[in-house]
């Protein structure tokens, strides 16, 4: 296209989006930022009614968008996340919905005593909307959740919710996860369940907990808050908890455990060993995600099977939706909250011989 041909073009997209031609120049070169945002969504339409299609660059611009979406992760001590299976697959589902919607990610990573100045991020154009992996029910989370939320920033949780506010979240259903490990144990013998849970601070610890606690009840078995051990989702905590296990198998013939995760179940299940108590025949251990590991541990864990990647994708699809809504490019999204089945997977960790609940 000549030079004139192009100055033809644009001036037939200012009379159509009544404005000069110097605004049209302004935004179809990418340096819009100077104009009302309403005037240069007129104008990229306009110039599309004619099929003269600016620059995605020059859209973004225009339109304030930066295309990229944000990731917001926690900076754990020691742990790479990209070599764990629950960051991993969840930041697999992210990356892979927001590439097919045109999006790059920003992954940023928060120190635990980091102010968490999350509107920042929006204020300053860096994303268009951002996930959040890892919150945690503390006030200072609390406080720059809801400065989001009255900035009208488009922002979703991943596997954590705040009683109280309707935060855009996609989660598993863990208390549906606890409460089918229970009912598996019972069938196989048990009766005397212990449970290693994750910090409180996460609202998939308390839905875990409570599946627990509710299947109990429904069986008719007393819940005992001395059989709910802590950890903190690490394979360390998890064998640290390896002496209690067996201290409460010889005084209250403890004979089954459900953990939190799988890397607390694994480092329980090598504690275990240590103390000389065989997984599988002396007590049942149930994990939690299915990891890609527990198919190799010594015997192969039962464990309750969560979607990660799918939970990821989810919030990645229904946050852009919500961002478009945003800009004004679809209709009204309503708030979201979405958890996703999970699924028991039995092994030989949990499963008895027959003979010996004779």
């Amino acid at each position: 296209m000549t030079g004139r041909e192009e100055g033809l073009i644009r001036k037939k997209v200012a009379e159509l989006a009544g404005v000069s031609e110097a605004t049209v120049s302004r935004v179809l070169s990418g340096g819009g930022a100077a104009v009302k945002e309403e005037t240069a969504r007129r104008v990229i339409e306009a110039a599309q009614q004619l099929n003269y299609v600016p620059s995605a660059l020059a859209q973004r611009f225009a339109l304030r968008r930066s295309g990229n979406l944000g990731v917001i992760l926690p900076m754990l001590p020691k742990v790479n996340l990209f070599s764990t299976y629950y960051f991993s697959e969840v930041l697999s589902g992210i990356g892979m919905t927001a590439k097919q919607r045109g999006y790059d990610l920003l992954l940023l990573f928060r120190e635990p005593d980091e102010p968490r100045n999350y509107a920042n991020l929006f204020r300053m154009q860096k994303v268009d909307g951002c996930i959040i992996i890892g919150a945690q029910d503390v006030p200072s989370e609390r406080e720059a959740l809801a400065e989001l939320k009255e900035g009208s920033h488009p922002f979703c949780l991943v596997n954590q919710r705040f009683e109280g506010e309707t935060y855009n979240s996609v989660d598993a259903d863990q208390r549906t996860g606890s409460s089918e490990a229970v009912k598996h144990l019972l069938e196989q013998g048990c009766r005397q369940i212990c449970f290693l849970n994750g910090p409180s601070v996460y609202s998939n610890s308390r839905d875990r907990l409570e599946g627990y606690r509710q299947a109990l009840e429904e069986a008719g078995i007393p819940f005992l808050p001395e059989r709910v051990l802590l950890g903190n989702y690490s394979r360390k905590s998890g064998y640290m908890q390896a002496k209690a296990i067996a201290t409460l198998m010889r005084e209250q013939g403890i004979d089954a455990v459900i953990a939190a995760n799988d890397r607390m179940a694994i480092g329980l299940l090598q504690g275990l060993k240590e103390q000389g108590i065989k997984v599988g025949e002396d007590i049942a251990l149930i994990g939690c995600d299915d990891s890609d590991v527990v198919r190799m541990t010594d015997p192969p864990l039962t464990s309750i099977r969560v979607p990660f990647f799918e939970i990821g994708s989810e919030a990645a699809a229904k946050l852009l939706d919500a961002v478009a809504q945003a800009s004004g490019e679809e209709t009204a999204v309503s708030p979201f909250e979405i958890k996703l089945p999970v699924k028991l997977i039995e092994r030989p960790s949990s499963m008895f011989d027959e003979s010996m609940n004779a």
